[in-house]
C-alpha cells in the first residue's frame, strides 16, 4: 500500500537526492567552519566551563 502511495506522488526520488546534496552541504561547511578557527579562540573557549569568576576558599563548601 505504502509503496503504491509513494509511486503516485512525482518526483518522489528527487528527494533522496536533494536530502543527501543537503546533508553533505551541511556537513561540508561545518568541517570547513571547524578548521578555518583560530587556535587562540579554541583555547579560549576550552578554558570557558572552568573559569566560572569566582575564588572559592578551602572549607566546608570544597569537595576537593
Amino acid at each position: 500500500m505504502i509503496q503504491n502511495v509513494l509511486r503516485s506522488i512525482g518526483g518522489v526520488a528527487n528527494f533522496g537526492v536533494i536530502s543527501i546534496c543537503l546533508f553533505f552541504l551541511v556537513f561540508g561547511g561545518a568541517l570547513v567552519w571547524a578548521c578555518l578557527l583560530r587556535k587562540s579562540h579554541l583555547k579560549h573557549m576550552s578554558r570557558l566551563p572552568l573559569e566560572d569568576g569566582t575564588v572559592q576558599s578551602k572549607g566546608a563548601d570544597c569537595h576537593e
